[in-house]
């Protein structure tokens, strides 16, 4: 079976949701839509307070190559343009529109259930429909996808790969998309295919998920070069590198991005997004959300608009379990608690975990045994004890020698850490530190330059 070859992990699933159909979220009265929902510049804001809107009407300018525009996900009168709290508690531009009830959506956007396999467009016409729709990496990531499918001149893109691993205990969006809606998400493949002029496509899912597995591969053989394999199930597989050395054997350089050895990544949820925009023309203002929970009544697979407060969605399922400790978006490995139940869901949110006081609590840590388990467990091959102490020294200069930049913060060490130290909580800190380190120096040499 295919997998990465370096550490890796094995937490419990916990696939709470696992074979829930996907069901559409109440419609939230007021939603609050940050303009940085993606890696970049965020949006500019281009309506104004008092503004009425539709569902699907673009709300907010893309800023840049690596920005990405947003989108209404409701019908109403624009409320606010302020600055509100993000998941991490800092300020961040947001736009809040009141709901009218209507749900009225743009004309353009064909809302019908008909499966649409136009592949008249050109290979631009695709890349500006999918730019001028707001996609962005779903899986967390939130790259802008109109810049990975614009590789840098002298780079061949000679692979698709499609990334339905969903190896972060308990989500199941991104399965739940693979037996609903399969036959979308294939021609969504043949969309990126078209834009790569590349011959085929490989869609990597973990054999947790036979039930996908089957329902992806009956489904490809109606394509033309969309192979589906199995992937063996280990933590952190849908990693863009590990999932690229799972099914290519390829490895990307340290520093470097998936083009430079001429692959492209898309997540299932993105490669759907890809669907919808160009053949729907529906841009990208709702996702599929894991909203879950030992404690829950009811774990789901929910429809969500952007905007819908955390608080919204939870109420969807039976409100929020009282002996709750920690509301994390995301998953337990990767995602970030939030600091309150008004922080809205986003084009990356992709669950909302929440975790019983038990499963919240943090042992106590206790002395380094120098067992070297976090060493073997770091799927990158690094050493997260050292970056530990240098990071509690604030030694950024060692730090970024020793490539603390190659860590993507999957938590495999913290998990296998049986002194129970908050290693990702000190590289997460320490990398910031390095970012900005790093962006000082360059900013001190650009005026030096300026100055000669």
């Amino acid at each position: 079976m295919k997998t990465f070859h370096i550490g890796g992990i094995h937490p419990k699933e916990n696939k709470l949701s696992k074979g829930k159909k996907i069901e559409i979220a109440p419609l939230p009265q007021v939603v609050t839509i940050p303009m940085a929902q993606h890696i970049g510049k965020p949006a500019n804001p281009i309506v104004a307070v008092g503004d009425t809107v539709k569902v699907g009407t673009k709300i907010g300018e893309s800023s840049g190559f690596v920005s990405a525009n947003i989108f209404s996900s409701v019908s109403g009168t624009v409320e606010k343009i302020d600055f509100f709290p993000n998941i991490a508690g800092f300020k961040q531009q947001m736009i809040v529109i009141k709901s009218d009830g209507t749900d009225t959506w743009e004309d353009t956007i064909d809302r019908t259930d008909t499966i649409v396999n136009n592949m008249d467009f050109t290979a631009d016409e695709i890349k500006a429909k999918i730019t001028e729709a707001g996609i962005v990496g779903m899986g967390g990531a939130t790259f802008p996808l109109g810049v990975k499918l614009s590789p840098p001149p002298g780079i061949v893109i000679d692979t698709l790969l499609i990334n339905g691993a969903e190896c972060e205990p308990y989500l199941t969006a991104d399965h739940a998309l693979m037996l609903e809606k399969a036959e979308e998400i294939c021609i969504g493949v043949e969309l990126l295919k078209k834009v790569l002029n590349v011959s085929t496509a490989k869609i990597g899912i973990e054999n947790n998920k036979p039930d996908a597995i089957e329902n992806m591969t009956k489904t490809a053989a109606k394509f033309s070069g969309i192979e589906v394999v199995p992937l063996k199930v280990k933590y952190p597989q849908g990693s863009e590198k590990h999932l690229i050395q799972a099914l290519t054997g390829r490895e990307v350089p340290s520093g470097q991005l998936p083009s430079s050895i001429g692959c492209v990544v898309s997540n299932i949820a993105t490669t759907f997004a890809v669907y919808e925009a160009v053949e729907k023309n529906k841009p990208l203002f709702e996702r599929v959300v894991t909203v879950t929970g030992t404690a829950l009544q009811n774990p789901s697979n929910l429809l969500v608009r952007m905007g819908t407060s955390t608080a919204d969605v939870l109420a969807a399922v039976g409100g929020m379990p009282e002996n709750t400790a920690k509301v994390i978006s995301g998953g337990p490995m990767m995602g970030k608690a939030i600091q309150n139940l008004d922080v809205p869901i986003m084009k990356g949110s992709s669950g909302v975990l929440c975790m019983t006081e038990e499963e919240a609590h943090r042992h106590k840590e206790s002395n380094c045994i120098r067992c070297g388990r976090c060493v073997d467990a770091c799927p990158m091959g690094l050493e997260p004890y050292l970056f530990y102490a240098l990071s509690k020294r604030k030694m950024l200069t060692e730090l970024n020698e020793h490539n603390i930049r190659d860590c993507f913060e999957c938590g495999s060490c913290s998990f296998s850490c049986p002194a129970h130290k908050p290693l990702l909580d000190y590289i997460r800190l320490g990398k910031a530190n390095v970012m900005q380190m790093i962006k000082k120096q360059e900013a001190e040499k650009a005026q030096q330059q300026e100055k000669k």
